[in-house]
């Protein structure tokens, strides 16, 4: 199994989308600053994940996620807020 997830630093309030096989591992690492891109911005909080039977599915919600539209619907979902649309956006 594979999972898409969303991390938040409080302390430079920036996101960062990313996949694995280990969230709880993955997670680990960006906090002890292992991952050069995420380093800077630590401490990191999961704030959203979904799970996904494949890597292909995994790299294509990943995508999405990354786009305006998927910025905007983590963004809304993170505070609480409905967008018009109910479900997540569909990749173009």
């Amino acid at each position: 199994m594979l999972w898409v997830y969303v991390l938040y630093s409080p302390s430079r309030d920036r996101l960062y989308v990313g996949h694995t096989d280990n969230l709880q591992l993955r997670l680990a690492r960006h906090n002890e600053g292992l991952v050069r891109s995420t380093a800077p911005y630590r401490p990191w909080v999961l704030i959203y994940h979904e799970s996904f039977p494949s890597r292909a599915a995994a790299m294509k919600r990943e995508k999405e996620l990354k786009s305006g539209q998927g910025q905007q619907w983590i963004l809304a979902r993170a505070v609480g807020r409905t967008l018009n649309r109910q479900s997540p956006p569909e990749a173009a």
